[in-house]
């Protein structure tokens, strides 16, 4: 009895690990500016030392923001 108790433990523990990448989003977006001339570039990781982040987090490689949808309610008369 206690072998299939541990079995059904460990098959839960199983699932329950494959199931955690469904739930993971991209990583966000950021400007990064070059400390040494200015430079900014989008990435989603730090170009290296010399570099600061400069704005974000955006959703897309370009560093765009999400659009907006305006809902306009329609009047029926």
């Amino acid at each position: 009895m206690p072998r299939k108790k541990c079995v059904s433990v460990l098959t839960l523990v199983a699932a329950a690990l494959f199931a955690l990448p469904a739930l993971a989003a991209p990583a966000p977006w950021f400007y990064w500016r070059s400390k040494v001339d200015g430079v900014r570039i989008c990435a989603q990781t730090s170009p290296g030392i010399g570099w600061e982040e400069d704005g974000g987090p955006y959703e897309g490689p370009q560093c765009s923001t999400k659009p907006r949808v305006f809902l306009i309610p329609v009047r029926s008369s």
